[in-house]
């Protein structure tokens, strides 16, 4: 299944995709809420439910005419994984960590594929980040890791978009991650039985103005997304609709001789097999 949120009058819709059109869910199953975030804490069997929406003769619009929504609009929590692959910790000039770098994002950062990312008024260091992002679909605290990918309704790209000047004024790396708009979050989710398990051995790549910058694959990741899970609910109650970003591959900008920094009118693109390809343009804040 795959599934999308778009914007109606405004407001965000779940949307299941037929082929290369939408069908909003709420429309074929009213009992069903047009949130994805709260259809998964509602405990909803989606699978059952875009069963019966494709079998409905609720309209089809095409998605390359909507206007989307960051796939889940409001996150419960959105933690996020620093150094979290082999190549970009040595380009960071880091040995591999004891334990995963783990940050907040925000809601308020989130974007949705299509909208434009803001460049803010304050730095020009505007760098880029191709990531594979986890939804939660179960709720879970002490999950063992053998059983941790039972708790994944499914996977979507991310843009990681850093600032870098700010993340560096503090150790703690939350404040240059949260600039608005820098969270690039879609166009689609994919179920995670369509993909292999924890998406292991998918291709990544990061492509700023149609260049490649980053070309990997998430098996390079130290830690997967089933040790990940198991880590976490270590510490805390993952519950449906929470997000996970993973982390990025070599090739980002602030490594590079010169430097790269994003500027308006740049186009970043994050593909990943199987889960398409996020694509944001880069605006000034005004």
């Amino acid at each position: 299944m795959k599934f999308t949120t778009y914007l109606r009058d405004g407001q965000p819709r779940l949307g299941l995709l037929d082929g290369e059109s939408v069908i909003d869910v709420q429309d074929a199953q009213p009992q069903v809420p047009s949130d994805l975030r709260q259809a998964l804490l509602a405990g909803h069997d989606l699978a059952s439910v875009a069963q019966a929406v494709l079998a409905s003769g609720a309209p089809r619009v095409p998605l390359a005419s909507l206007t989307l929504a960051p796939l889940v609009p409001e996150p419960g929590k959105i933690v996020c994984l620093g150094l979290n692959y082999f190549d970009h910790a040595k380009e960071s000039g880091r040995q591999k960590p004891d334990y995963p770098w783990f940050f907040y994002r925000g809601a308020s950062s989130l974007l949705a594929h299509g909208a434009p990312a803001l460049r803010p008024r304050v730095s020009e260091k505007l760098d880029y980040e191709a990531e594979l992002a986890v939804v939660i679909g179960r709720r879970g605290k002490h999950v063992p890791q053998e059983k941790a990918l039972e708790l994944v309704f499914g996977y979507a790209c991310f843009n990681d978009i850093s600032v870098r000047d700010y993340q560096k004024r503090t150790p703690q790396w939350t404040i240059g991650k949260n600039f608005d708009a820098t969270g690039g979050f879609g166009p689609v989710l994919v179920t995670a039985d369509e993909l292999p398990a924890g998406a292991e051995g998918l291709r990544i790549q990061g492509r700023l103005n149609g260049e490649v910058m980053q070309d990997a694959n998430t098996r390079d990741m130290i830690w997967g997304v089933a040790e990940t899970i198991a880590l976490l609910t270590e510490c805390l109650t993952l519950e449906p609709g929470d997000v996970i970003v993973m982390g990025t591959p070599a090739g980002v900008g602030q490594s590079r001789t010169p430097p790269v920094w994003m500027k308006a009118g740049d186009v970043f693109e994050v593909e990943i097999d199987g889960l398409g390809t996020l694509k944001n343009t880069i605006v000034d804040e005004v």
